[in-house]
């Protein structure tokens, strides 16, 4: 694998060595046809991310990143909206030549009504999947709504301090005798931060993997905080080739939780730091 830390140097040095050779020959040498983006993994952003902008600014943020897959924070799309705004959020999503993904982290208690709220809001919207954290007691009436609505749900794993789930095994161990409808968003920052091996973990999962939340950390530890993908103590490499080698169908979603007031910089970042693995890879 790369060497993380050196990557998005000898990268910038490898560009503009290339900038400097752009005679007619050289250009005409290059015949490779483009590559799919991101090796083919639907790449994205999760607008937790963009949590202090107005819908908006983050679609149009979320654009100008270079992806198009995107999945919605409460702050963008509140649970408690009507069908009305919930269709003007998919028309504003589809106009701006995104994709919807998904929605969440989305935190409901085993309480029916807010279930059947919850997945009202996903079919309104256009969400394939929701992402959440149920009181692991609600998963008998998740399950009644997946099976009447078709809809994904993927339980996010939230490391030390998550008593519920911690780990995505955690939630692969509640889930995997239902649905099969129900599965797992696994957070690779957390997932680090609780010792677990990632890959292992995207493996084990592999079957009821339907969002992973992309993510670096400072310390493989409770303590480590976000950083730019890349800058962190993850080594990246080997999960998005473990993903890539799967031809994983479903959302990478990039949360990038530090900078709230200033975040295109380290998303930017983080989206050149990805998109130089996998395209290096064969």
């Amino acid at each position: 694998s790369l060497n993380r830390r050196n990557f998005l140097k000898s990268g910038l040095v490898i560009s503009g060595t290339l900038a400097s050779l752009s005679s007619p020959p050289l250009r005409a040498a290059i015949t490779k046809s483009p590559r799919e983006p991101f090796h083919g993994l639907k790449v994205g952003l999760t607008t937790y991310s963009l949590r202090n902008f107005k819908l908006d600014q983050a679609l149009a943020m979320t654009r100008e990143a270079g992806v198009k897959y995107i999945s919605l924070k409460e702050v963008h799309l509140p649970i408690k909206s009507t069908q009305a705004q919930r269709e003007d959020v998919a028309t504003k999503v589809r106009d701006a030549g995104l994709i919807l993904m998904g929605g969440g982290v989305i935190y409901f208690k085993n309480v029916e009504a807010d279930i059947k709220n919850v997945f009202e809001y996903a079919a309104q919207s256009g969400m394939p999947t929701i992402v959440c954290s149920p009181e692991p007691e609600a998963l008998d009436t998740v399950e009644k709504y997946v099976k009447q609505h078709d809809i994904r749900i993927a339980i996010h794993n939230h490391g030390p301090g998550d008593k519920r789930y911690p780990s995505p095994l955690d939630v692969l161990r509640l889930v995997k005798d239902r649905d099969q409808r129900m599965g797992v968003c696994m957070d690779v920052g957390h997932t680090v931060r609780i010792g677990q091996d990632p890959v292992e973990a995207i493996e084990k999962c592999s079957s009821r993997l339907y969002e992973f939340h992309m993510k670096d950390v400072t310390a493989a530890q409770a303590e480590g905080k976000s950083t730019a993908v890349g800058r962190g103590v993850i080594d990246i490499p080997p999960v998005l080739q473990a993903l890539a080698k799967m031809k994983w169908p479903y959302h990478v979603a990039l949360e990038y939780e530090a900078n709230g007031d200033n975040p295109m910089p380290g998303i930017t970042e983080s989206f050149a730091y990805m998109r130089g693995i996998l395209d290096s890879m064969a």
